[in-house]
């Protein structure tokens, strides 16, 4: 401490500057993500066959992804896998169902690991590596399964949802295909796919409007007759029989027997009713029949339909690929349809806010502790050098972050505000002891070296007590301990760097700034004497 007060204007220079161009450099290379991943020990993957395929034809495809899985992932790793498939039975279990299943054709395969189990993610990976090649014609991507996960996602099934906003929606869907080649070749994309499947298999019937007027038909007859035969009658006339001998009512419906409406021709002689008494007719003389495809999914967000392009990162930050997104979407927008905007949601966008909302909060806090000095202090320049140590811990936050491999997150921008206290409150002790001795008539040079030799064993005390605090946390064991893990690390660093700028960096500053007012009151005093 003596030889950095000797060269105090040097050493400050030199160490500041360290800092300042140290955290610079390795700040690009630290990554963002909204919040770390969780190795749960378990992952959710969706199965989505070609449309419209049949429910029973989706389970047989299960049992087969299902024994590959147990291929891939030895045995005594894997707990369960339990399949769920098609469509949910209740629209309550499909409100809060994050799978976003389209049809007969969609399923979710739950894989449990046992405990001791290798990192979930290895086996993630391995899977969208081979499932593609393995069952060709089947779409395969894995869902937030964790909690934690699903509520960043917002019920959303993936992490990233870039839609296309506008009524053209076939001129939308050509540009969503466009765009999702090349989103395909930014790097750490996985599991990319348009959700609104344009396949769906369908059966179109068109009335003959003059025939069927001709035999007394009108199209809302014919509409209400093949709605009855093929969906039942419960939605249109709900009708209900109540049994005599226990009291209980039980809803009637009539339809036709499926099996019996197996094939085209069976739909063109469903009867239709005579309305007035006119002749009945069959279907096939009054409609022609063909088949087509249909959207499987029509999506809206705030009225608007949209179609949108879900993904996932692997094997990189959020906030890389997020970069390089925006990079593709700015140069896609010119291609895009008259009337039609693109739109980056989901995490990215979440992150974006909060990241900003913490900065601020970190910005504040800093100006808030100096304002709450100047109160006690009553002086503005003594608050000044105090706060001269938070840049070694903004430093230390980013070195202990790049050691770790630990990227930008919510957590760690929150241990970034709490370090500033911390980091704080020992410069605090060192200054108002220094500022104690002057008033005893101590030089500042001989004040600051007695501050930082006294205050040595308070200071490192405090930040021990804090750092040994942390350091479990920092660690990130136990089950879900990844998720705090960046808080303490924040801490550690910050306070590591902040002790060392709090015991040679702050008495320099004090020493060079009491110097000069020191200096410059002598000057004064020197001057009156010679008037």
């Amino acid at each position: 401490l003596s030889g950095c007060l000797e060269h105090r204007t040097m050493f400050a220079v030199i160490f500041l500057g360290a800092l300042i161009v140290s955290a610079a450099l390795l700040f690009p290379w630290l990554g963002e993500d909204f919040f770390p991943s969780v190795d749960s020990g378990q992952f959710t993957l969706h199965m989505r066959a070609p449309t419209g395929t049949r429910i029973e034809e989706t389970a047989r495809l299960c049992d087969y992804v299902e024994e590959y899985i147990r291929q891939v992932i030895p045995p005594k790793d894997v707990t369960s896998v339990i399949d769920n498939i098609g469509l949910p039975y209740s629209t309550i279990n499909l409100s809060y169902s994050n799978s976003a299943p389209i049809g007969t054709g969609d399923a979710d395969i739950l894989v449990t690991l046992s405990e001791g189990h290798r990192p979930t993610a290895g086996y993630v990976n391995r899977l969208r590596m081979t499932l593609g090649t393995k069952f060709p014609g089947v779409l395969f991507y894995v869902l937030p399964s964790d909690m934690v996960s699903q509520i960043l996602n917002f019920g959303l099934p993936a992490p990233i949802d870039v839609q296309i906003v506008g009524t053209n929606l076939e001129a939308d869907r050509r540009f969503a295909d466009q765009l999702l080649a090349k989103v395909k070749y930014i790097p750490g994309a996985a599991d990319l796919r348009i959700q609104q499947a344009f396949n769906l298999p369908r059966i179109q019937i068109d009335v003959d409007r003059t025939r069927a007027q001709q035999v007394g038909y009108t199209e809302n007859n014919i509409a209400s007759d093949l709605l009855i035969s093929l969906s039942g009658s419960f939605q249109t006339a709900p009708s209900f029989w109540v049994d005599p001998k226990n009291g209980v009512e039980y809803s009637v419906a009539t339809q036709y027997p499926q099996y019996n409406v197996d094939s085209v021709q069976d739909i063109q002689n469903i009867p239709v009713a005579a309305p007035g008494g006119a002749p009945p007719q069959i279907l096939g003389n009054l409609a022609s029949i063909s088949r087509g495809s249909s959207m499987a999914l029509v999506s809206h967000y705030n009225v608007a339909p949209v179609i949108d392009i879900y993904g996932a990162v692997q094997g990189r930050d959020l906030g890389g690929f997020a970069g390089d997104l925006d990079r593709v979407v700015n140069a896609a927008e010119k291609n895009l349809p008259r009337g039609s905007r693109i739109i980056v949601r989901g995490q990215i966008l979440t992150m974006r806010s909060s990241f900003i909302g913490l900065l601020g909060g970190l910005f504040f806090s800093i100006v808030l502790i100096y304002l709450l000095i100047v109160v006690n202090f009553q002086s503005w320049l003594d608050p000044l050098i105090i706060i001269s140590a938070l840049p070694a811990a903004l430093s230390g936050i980013v070195w202990m972050l790049f050691a770790s491999k630990t990227t930008i997150s919510v957590p760690a921008l929150t241990g970034a505000i709490m370090c500033m206290g911390v980091a704080t409150s020992n410069s605090i002790l060192v200054v108002s002891f220094a500022k104690e001795q002057m008033a005893e008539g101590q030089p500042v040079l001989k004040a600051a070296l007695e501050a930082g030799f006294t205050r040595f064993r308070p200071v490192i005390m405090t930040a021990l007590a804090m750092i040994i605090g942390m350091f479990p946390m920092a660690l990130g064991l136990g089950e879900g301990g990844e998720q705090n893990a960046p808080l303490g690390r924040a801490v550690i660093g910050g306070l590591v760097f902040a002790t060392v700028s709090t015991l040679f960096f702050v008495p320099a500053v004090f020493t060079i700034f009491h110097g000069f007012l020191e200096r410059r009151a002598e000057a004064r005093r020197s001057h009156g004497r010679e008037a």
